[in-house]
């Protein structure tokens, strides 16, 4: 594992590495794995990708994302451009269903509406993350299932076993009520972070995932 002290070089050098982030206006603060990411960047999607550049360096148990889009003159969209090329993109997403919509101010776009599992929700953001004049996303589309959640915590334990991500002694715990399912435990990468998250969200009657996993590094 990297040292307390090296992170913040590491995390430098992945933002450097990076051909889709312009990390020229980016800082970074380290505290024993605890990363902060702070200053600008030119476009949305360099913000995700800087956080996911951040979440690659070892030893990195969380990241704080507080970069803010500054998007250059030419770049700029007025509301009814935005919402119109917003909109547009979720109706071509053949994974994003009907009742999903797009609004827009000063470059602030808010996702509504609902959807029956958690990847279209997901699939709605992808869909308007890399459209010119996005500074951000707020995204408050519902996940509404009709299933019962009483066999998802057994959907994802298997679904994890599938995956052999984790030996015997894991001490990952998955329960579920009311339509939650709530994530415990401890894993060693954000690779393994994500492929529990996602099998949560995989699941049946799944509408919320509470995640308090912790990642060791």
């Amino acid at each position: 594992m990297a040292k307390p002290k090296d992170i913040r070089a590491a995390v430098r050098a992945e933002l450097d590495f990076d051909p889709f982030i312009d990390d020229t206006d980016i800082t970074v603060k380290n505290l024993g794995g605890d990363v902060a990411l702070n200053g600008t960047v030119p476009s949305y999607p360099q913000y995700l990708q800087a956080a996911a550049a951040a979440r690659r360096v070892a030893g990195v148990t969380r990241v704080h994302n507080h970069l803010m889009v500054m998007l250059p003159d030419e770049n700029y969209r007025d509301d009814a451009q935005l919402i119109s090329a917003a909109n547009n993109a979720l109706a071509l997403n053949i994974t994003v269903p009907d009742g999903v919509e797009a609004s827009a101010s000063d470059g602030n776009i808010w996702l509504t509406g609902s959807v029956s599992y958690g990847y279209q929700r997901d699939a709605a953001e992808a869909a308007v993350s890399g459209l010119t004049g996005v500074r951000n996303i707020s995204d408050d589309i519902e996940v509404r299932s009709f299933e019962e959640t009483a066999d998802a915590t057994r959907r994802v334990q298997r679904a994890l076993d599938r995956y052999g991500l984790f030996g015997d002694d894991s001490d990952i715990s998955v329960t579920a009520a009311d339509g939650t399912i709530t994530l415990a435990g401890h894993v060693q990468t954000w690779a393994e972070h994500d492929a529990v998250i996602d099998a949560a969200w995989r699941s049946l009657g799944v509408s919320d995932v509470q995640d308090d996993l912790l990642i060791t590094g």
